[in-house]
């Protein structure tokens, strides 16, 4: 969808060789490199991004929600960020935990809220436990947020 809309300047990260390989054979990236985010630094300068974009990633056992201004440092002021996560029982405290950092970072003034969308049928359920009211789906939410641009120096 990104590369039909215009999208042409795409790079990647992801922890596993095996998904690299994936999106490699896509043809859509410039550059894919490894990289498990929360154990360190993105392979990216900062400010580098108009827009930053993690879906499927950040949930239970997966990229910790403290890897969340690891992600704002590598976007531009005033460029986006897209995030995504389940809305299930099994993920509900990182949810929960995911969405204090979100908060914390706009009470910061590091970024501002764009959007928080509820997803009724974001994918598909694994076990009738995870589905949401029986609807053999997951439920989940899309946050965009906007980074802030720098405030300028006050001269004094």
């Amino acid at each position: 969808q990104l590369h039909r809309r215009g999208f042409r300047c795409l790079d990647g990260v992801d922890g596993s060789a095996g998904m690299l390989e994936r999106a490699r054979s896509t043809g859509l990236y410039r550059q894919l490199r490894p990289c498990v985010l929360g154990r360190g630094p993105l392979p990216a300068p900062a400010e580098h991004y108009d827009a930053v974009t993690v879906v499927g990633a950040l949930g239970e056992g997966q990229v910790p929600s403290a890897a969340v201004p690891e992600l704002l440092r590598v976007t531009k002021p005033g460029g986006f960020l897209c995030l995504t996560t389940r809305s299930n029982p099994s993920n509900l405290r990182y949810k929960a935990e995911l969405e204090a950092a979100l908060e914390g970072l706009e009470g910061q003034g590091a970024w501002q809220k764009v959007l928080a969308q509820e997803v009724e049928r974001w994918e598909r359920a694994t076990s009738e436990e995870e589905s949401t009211q029986g609807t053999g789906y997951i439920s989940g939410v899309v946050y965009v947020y906007r980074k802030c641009p720098v405030p300028p120096l006050e001269e004094g």
